[in-house]
Formats: structure tokens, C-alpha cells, sequence
């Protein structure tokens, strides 16, 4: 054999390493990628308790997935927010009825017999007094009381201090009635006027049987109510 050939067969065996080796490689590079899962002693991917799984490591990414590992990576489902729940309408609330007008009313003097809210020298209201005073509480209902002044007055029979005394009794006595009917106690005062301001003259009943006089000093006997306020306007 001559030396060419020598070198020639020598050489031979190099070129048939590079071909495993260059085989080698190219089946290296067809190896799947496992820098994502867990592998045993062997490199054999280590699966958990449920078959065709592997286990992933903390560098596993969805472009490191391979089969048989993970054949088929599922896009992930887009988390849906739920719009906010619209806020709550208020119902619209209705305006407040407009407060009545109120209309000044012209002060009144409104006038009682004592005769017949009375019984003659007493200041405990009767029946018709009770029923007249009803009818007056009904007329000041709805109003607004600036002042109410009762004042109550006697004839001239009896000492005036006596008459001081009973008038006083009398107008107190129709003051607490109206509060009882619902007008303002803080707008009422009681007088008592005795024998003061008669609606007689002297010669009007100059005196004789007692009876006579006391029916010709009737009109002396008597309550007066002063109402000054205001009063809703009827619509």
C-alpha cells in the first residue's frame, strides 16, 4: 500500500465520526425543550399523580409548553368585569305643599253674657256656656293669635272687691275652656275688670226690688273676648 492510500484510510474514520457527530447534533436539536418542567435522574419529564401531566417549574412560560407535557395550550380566557351596577335612582320626591297664606285679622271684641255663661254669682260654666264658647273655638281654629285678652266684669250689687274677685273667676274660667279647645295658652290672658266700664247709667236702674235691679244691670255682667292674629287664607 502506498502512502497515498495509507493517508487516505486513516482519514476515513474522521470523516465517519463527523457524520455520527453532526447526526448527533441534528437529533439534539429535535430534542423537546424542557427548561420548563421538573425531570428526574434519567431527564425523563417527572409527571404528577394524573397521566399525560408533568410538572412545571417556576421558569415554565406557555412558549416553553411541550408535548407530551402540554400537547395543547389553551388560551386563557379573558377575565370579564362586570360593569358597575348602576347607582340607584332616587325617585324624585314631590315638593312640599306651599304653606297657606296667612291673612291679617281685624281685631274683634267679641261679647259674652255672664247671664248665660253663668248662673247668677257663680263662675262655673253652664251648658250654654259651654256650647257658646264651642262655637267660638271653632271660629279661631286655623288662626294665629298675636293676643286674646278675656275680661271678665260684674254689675255694681256687692262690694267692688268681692266683684274684683268674681270677675277675675269668670274670665279665667272661659280662658281655660278655649286652652282645652286647642288654642295656645301663651296667647291668652285672663282680666278681671269688677264692676268697671258698666253698659248702664246709674239712672238706668235706680235701684228698688232687688230683682228689678239685677235684670236691669244684666248687660253690666258680661265677658269680653279681644281677638288680634292672623288666619289661613282659604283657597
Amino acid at each position: 500500500m502506498t502512502h497515498i492510500q495509507q493517508g487516505a484510510f486513516r482519514r476515513a474514520p474522521l470523516v465517519v465520526g463527523l457524520a455520527l457527530a453532526m447526526s448527533s447534533g441534528l437529533g439534539l436539536a429535535q430534542a423537546p425543550d424542557t427548561r420548563g418542567y421538573l425531570l428526574d435522574g434519567a431527564g425523563s419529564f417527572v409527571g404528577s399523580a394524573t397521566p399525560g401531566q408533568c410538572w412545571r417549574n417556576g421558569a415554565w412560560t406557555p412558549a416553553l409548553a411541550v408535548a407530551p407535557c402540554d400537547a395543547v395550550i389553551m388560551a386563557a380566557a379573558p377575565v370579564v368585569v362586570p360593569a358597575p351596577a348602576p347607582a340607584p335612582v332616587e325617585p324624585a320626591r314631590a315638593a312640599p305643599p306651599a304653606a297657606p297664606a296667612l291673612i291679617p285679622m281685624p281685631a274683634q271684641r267679641l261679647n259674652f253674657s255672664a247671664d248665660a255663661l253663668f248662673g247668677f254669682d257663680q263662675s262655673v260654666l253652664g251648658p250654654n256656656g259651654t256650647a257658646m264658647l264651642d262655637g267660638l273655638a271653632v271660629e279661631l281654629s286655623g288662626s294665629t293669635f298675636d293676643a286674646i285678652h278675656v275680661r271678665g266684669y260684674t254689675d255694681r250689687i256687692g262690694s267692688t272687691a268681692y266683684n274684683q274677685k268674681l270677675s277675675l273667676r269668670r274670665a279665667t274660667a272661659v280662658s281655660d275652656y278655649l286652652v282645652s279647645k286647642g288654642v295656645a295658652p301663651a296667647s291668652i290672658q285672663a282680666y278681671g275688670e269688677g264692676e268697671s266700664n258698666p253698659l248702664t247709667a246709674l239712672a238706668d236702674c235706680p235701684g228698688g226690688k232687688r230683682a228689678a235691679l239685677i235684670a236691669c244691670l244684666q248687660r253690666d255682667r258680661r265677658v269680653e273676648v279681644d281677638v288680634q292674629g292672623t288666619k289661613a287664607a282659604v283657597r
